[in-house]
């Protein structure tokens, strides 16, 4: 394992456990069903999609629905959707999050950028051979200086010299997922990011997304399908394995989510006429039921650390279109609380043994609420 890859291996994010002088909200399921050997599966390494294919909608997509497995092209989802239908997508953008630099000792060190605090400040993971003090100041890629704050949990405070978006996509370097095993280069600074991201703030895609380009959205479009946005800046707790067998003791990053009146009044217009709400990806899932708490959508902003597990009741999001996950991870409970966790392990081994391509780069599941 490399030192970025590290990163993602150690680091808890923002989570249930605590991280001074944060607050957030936290959303529990009532009960935990199953424990964490239950998500386990084995993956044969060469089914880890490493580069993406040569158009977005190229994908495979597999439709799972009351136990049937249908495998389709994903630019079948048009007919899989009907007019009225909702689609959430996530606009957030990926910054160039990652940095390496120096300290005033000449020590090496590794900076990812875990979230902007505003136009000066970020939260930080610093790897180093020895812990930075705060006062002391980086040098990160031979270009910019930034000073060290405080500790807060996991991460450092960073104080950069500008304009700090302007300084991250200057200098930093695109961030891929720790299972992505070349440095980030052209074809990934274009296929790493949606086609209407536009919000920039997230360490990691809301990799669901990344099938659709402009002439799939204009179809879905032309047939009457509606669309929608919510933001929710995907932090790098995201790859965090679940290192807890009891999955009540696993501590739950936390992210950043806003929903505009505007979303709210499309999945309730969409809901008044027995449409459905799809979610693309696990991210516009979980801003989506995490501001439907209350039983009913809200408009606003907040950190989430909503974790779902099978046994978790939804409230709002009726389908959703997601990849497939790591074994192991938050994000394949979440799925198989949504769907089913027999009908998600079904399509697991079904997608193995048809050779579907895994992970960021991979294919899709297009699931409907048991």
């Amino acid at each position: 394992m490399g030192a970025f890859e590290a990163f993602y291996a150690q680091t808890p994010g923002e989570s249930a456990c605590g991280n001074p002088g944060r607050s957030f909200a936290i959303f529990t399921t009532s009960r935990f069903m199953y424990s964490l050997s239950d998500f386990d599966f084995s993956l044969p390494p060469e089914l880890i999609a490493q580069m993406p294919l040569h158009q977005r909608t190229a994908s495979r997509l597999l439709e799972v629905q009351s136990g049937a497995l249908v495998d389709r092209a994903f630019a079948d989802i048009v007919d899989l959707l009907q007019p009225g239908d909702l689609l959430v997508f996530n606009d957030t953008r990926v910054l160039k999050a990652r940095f390496f630099g120096t300290k005033e000792t000449g020590g090496k060190v590794e900076v990812l950028v875990e979230r902007v605090l505003d136009d000066r400040r970020v939260l930080a993971q610093v790897r180093a051979s020895k812990t930075p003090q705060p006062g002391s100041r980086i040098r990160l890629e031979d270009a910019i200086d930034v000073k060290v704050g405080e500790r807060e949990g996991e991460f450092f405070l960073l104080d950069f010299p500008g304009d700090v978006l302007e300084l991250i996509e200057a200098h930093g370097r695109l961030p891929l997922p720790p299972y992505i095993e070349h440095a980030a280069g052209e074809v990934d600074q274009e296929r790493y990011q949606t086609v209407y991201a536009r919000e920039p703030g997230a360490v990691a895609a809301p990799t669901a997304g990344l099938h659709f380009d402009e002439a799939l959205l204009g179809r879905l479009v032309a047939k009457g399908v509606q669309t929608a946005f919510i933001t929710l800046h995907v932090g790098a707790g995201t790859f965090q394995p679940v290192r807890t067998e009891d999955l009540s003791a696993h501590c739950m990053h936390s992210e950043w989510y806003t929903i505009s009146p505007g979303t709210v009044a499309a999945v309730q217009a969409a809901r008044s006429v027995g449409r459905d709400v799809v979610a693309v990806g696990t991210t516009s899932m979980r801003a989506l039921e995490s501001a439907s708490q209350t039983g009913t959508l809200q408009a606003g902003s907040a950190d989430t650390a909503l974790f779902i597990t099978p046994g978790y009741r939804f409230n709002t999001v009726t389908r959703m279109i997601t990849n497939f996950h790591l074994p192991k991870s938050t994000l394949l409970m979440l799925v198989s609380a949504f769907a089913g966790y027999e009908e998600i392990r079904s399509a697991y081994q079904h997608a193995i043994a048809a050779r579907y391509r895994f992970f960021s780069y991979g294919d899709a599941m297009l699931l409907t609420r048991k």
